[in-house]
């Protein structure tokens, strides 16, 4: 029977269980996968804490991307067939050896992109896209801030930022992940931990300040990403690694400059069949062209999979991770 990682009750890495799961047969408009990568996120710790209600309750398989063959098709799937290569990025269930969903959430990998490539991409990748090519449409000359610059979004990010002709400035925490950063396409990166991010973008901009703020991080990093932005800036709040954002009045939002912000999240953005195949076409071609590199810097197997949750919390991971089922 087939092994997958379950969470019965919220808590630590230590809730997630290692378990025998029967995965069953897919029904009309299914395929059951079976996985062989599948990608790591900080949105899977938010499901074990239990800090994002599982939308099914308790049970839940957490894991939110994967690359895989399909091994069996359900009725009214003419597009797909065994021994195809897919891959998805969804709310939950990928930590798996093998799973059965929806065949609209898949998309086909196309040669040149390798599965373990595809499981560490989809998410990170896709977020990267609707980031830079829709929720702000970067564009050359424009300056972008992108706080945790080293992790899985911001290695993707700061490379296509960098081709779509931007100026990107970071945000890291140690020696190690601001060179990483700077190899993968950011123009500076500021230590965090050392040095006031606010005046150190004032200083990068000689006083101009930033086009878009790309903020994963929340509580820590605001109001400051606010105060980096020019007049009219975009504020893009994305994730909350160091806990929510405070509730704040919209008028702060006039105070410091008529700012526009958002809280967008990739499954709205792709929740229509073609903004999905635009989005992975996009991610696809720009790996496939050299211009965005994926690099997997963690393996574990999917059995240790608490330990890559106690791993990434602890900000002992940098860029991408995956799990081998």
């Amino acid at each position: 029977m087939p092994k997958s990682i379950r969470i019965h009750a919220h808590g630590g890495p230590e809730a997630l269980v290692y378990e025998d799961v029967d995965v069953g047969h897919p029904a009309t408009g299914q395929v059951r996968v079976k996985h062989t990568a599948i990608g790591l996120n900080f949105i899977d710790v938010y499901y074990r804490s239990g800090l994002y209600p599982a939308p099914d309750g308790l049970p839940l398989t957490p894991g939110s991307e994967a690359a895989g063959t399909v091994v069996e098709v359900g009725q009214g799937v003419d597009w797909l067939k065994p021994g195809d290569r897919v891959a998805y990025a969804v709310k939950l269930g990928a930590y798996a050896e093998e799973r059965v969903i929806d065949a609209d959430q898949l998309v086909k990998i196309p040669a040149g992109i390798s599965d373990e490539q595809a499981a560490a991409m989809m998410l990170k990748g896709m977020t990267a896209e609707y980031l830079l090519l829709r929720t702000f449409k970067v564009k050359a000359g424009d300056t972008v801030l992108y706080h945790a610059a080293a992790g899985g979004v911001g290695l993707i990010l700061g490379q296509w930022a960098k081709h779509l002709g931007a100026t990107v400035i970071g945000t890291a925490g140690s020696p190690d992940k601001i060179e990483l950063a700077k190899a993968h396409g950011f123009d500076y990166v500021i230590d965090y931990r050392k040095q006031d991010f606010v005046a150190e973008v004032a200083k990068i901009t000689g006083g101009r300040k930033c086009d878009v703020v790309y903020d994963s991080v929340g509580n820590d990093t605001f109001p400051g990403s606010l105060d980096c932005l020019r007049p009219l800036g975009t504020f893009v709040s994305f994730g909350q690694s160091s806990g929510p954002i405070p509730p704040f009045g919209i008028n702060l939002l006039a105070q410091k400059g008529s700012l526009f912000a958002t809280r967008p999240t990739l499954f709205v953005y792709n929740a229509k069949r073609a903004d999905l195949e635009a989005s992975a076409k996009a991610l696809f071609d720009v790996v496939a062209s050299g211009a965005v590199q994926i690099k997997i810097n963690q393996r574990y197997a999917l059995k240790d999979a608490a330990q890559a949750h106690a791993d990434l919390e602890g900000r002992k991971t940098t860029g991408t991770t995956i799990l081998l089922p």
